[in-house]
């Protein structure tokens, strides 16, 4: 960042997050942000994604002096069915057997917070699976890596082969929507220069 007093944080231990932002040549701090995940009652699925976001980015933000501090949080929609990390294997190609075939909706909600307060808001990505049967479902889940995400897959891994299309940002699918982000990021008044940020000039 060009601003050397002010410190870029992820509020998340999401090496997905963090291999995005990597991959826009940024090297946050790292800072997982401990909070109450609970659903408060007659929240939406988008509500709640985004409070989550805006939670964890305060919480750390709350504790570091001069940071710009970006937070996700991710859930998979199927049916009106909040699908989020699979409690066991079972559970795994519970969640794989409903989705094969079918269309599902990808709700990330991205927050920032900083010196200018906090900004947030919710991507919303179609995925659509290949229709495959549950040997499939049972061969992906015996390599372990559906077990730690939302709706039993990862995109940017080995569950790419369960993929048929996607319709929208695929970064939000993988946890982390660029686009959202770097509109977000202007709206804290700062830029993205490609490999760094920079703050928006305040002079007229």
């Amino acid at each position: 960042m060009k601003d050397s007093e002010t410190r870029f944080i992820l509020a998340s231990s999401s090496p997905r997050r963090l291999s995005v932002l990597r991959q826009l040549g940024l090297n946050p701090g790292v800072r997982p942000a401990e909070i109450d995940e609970s659903y408060a009652r007659g929240e939406s699925p988008s509500e709640y994604v985004e409070r989550l976001a805006r939670s964890k980015a305060e919480a750390v933000a709350a504790t570091e002096q001069n940071a710009l501090v970006v937070a996700g949080d991710t859930v998979v929609l199927y049916k009106g069915q909040v699908l989020v990390k699979p409690r066991d294997s079972v559970e795994a190609v519970s969640m794989l057997s409903q989705l094969a075939g079918n269309i599902h909706e990808v709700l990330t909600g991205l927050a920032i917070a900083g010196s200018h307060g906090i900004v947030s808001d919710v991507e919303r990505t179609e995925v659509l699976f290949r229709d495959f049967g549950t040997d499939t479902s049972r061969r992906y889940v015996s390599t372990g890596e559906p077990l730690d995400k939302a709706g039993a897959y990862g995109i940017q891994g080995l569950g790419a082969a369960l993929v048929a299309g996607v319709q929208g940002d695929y970064y939000s699918v993988v946890g982390f929507p660029v686009s959202l982000f770097l509109d977000l990021l202007e709206q804290a008044g700062w830029l993205y220069e490609f490999g760094h940020l920079s703050q928006i000039s305040s002079e007229i």
